[in-house]
């Protein structure tokens, strides 16, 4: 987190405000200690973000889905609070934020991708759908490779592939089916998945072709 990316603070977050944030190319996270404080409204310099043709799928990690059962807004709850854990190195997830995001996800915004091994939660993501724009706000893994299967099961539902059969970098879909993931930074973890990394000005661009289709939306909410 660089302060540099730091473009707004406010002492509280509504659901209108983050929607609205979204919008704006901003996502929300409290500036202070583990999230606590007031409310840091974010904009990246070098936006991570996955596009559609750019997923890396490994050898391994295709062998790792074999084990994985996924889903999608089966337990939007468990998947936000194990992403909040605290003992997670860069813990920022606050309470405040879980209520406001399970509103979020009340209202057909939010979403979250399971991955279950023999029935048990061991990994998943969530974050926000907008049109043909999925704004990524964390995942959590408690077995090796179980976040990337949240990833890659997400990514298979919007193009409309299967997940255990994806090759190993995914075919580029047609305008008509794109969409845009964005991660917010790019980490090593992400990089090696696909992630890459834009200026905030392509990302402006991007974000507003994807906030006029409606993939994303559709398929998290079926």
């Amino acid at each position: 987190m660089d302060l540099e990316d730091l473009r707004a603070v406010s002492y509280t977050a509504t659901q209108p405000q983050v929607l609205s944030s979204y919008r704006a190319g901003l996502f929300p996270m409290g500036i202070g200690s583990g999230g606590t404080g007031r409310m840091g409204w974010w904009a990246p310099r070098r936006r991570g973000v996955l596009f559609p043709g750019d997923l890396k799928v490994s050898k391994s990690l295709r062998k790792s889905m074999r084990r994985f059962e996924c889903s999608v807004n089966t337990d939007f709850e468990r998947v936000i609070r194990a992403c909040a854990d605290p003992s997670r190195p860069g813990s920022w997830i606050t309470e405040d934020i879980i209520s406001l995001y399970l509103g979020l996800h009340a209202d057909g915004w939010a979403h979250s991708v399971e991955v279950r091994s023999e029935g048990v939660l061991v990994g998943g993501l969530y974050g926000v759908a907008m049109g043909s724009f999925f704004a990524g706000e964390s995942m959590f893994h408690t077995q090796r490779d179980a976040s990337k299967a949240a990833l890659v099961h997400l990514v298979s539902l919007l193009d409309g592939t299967t997940a255990p059969t994806l090759p190993t970098s995914v075919d580029t879909v047609d305008d008509a089916n794109g969409w845009l993931i964005d991660t917010q930074w790019q980490t090593s973890h992400l990089a090696s998945l696909g992630v890459s990394e834009i200026s905030g000005l392509d990302y402006s661009a991007r974000l507003d072709s994807a906030l006029r289709g409606n993939r994303c939306q559709v398929i998290l909410n079926k």
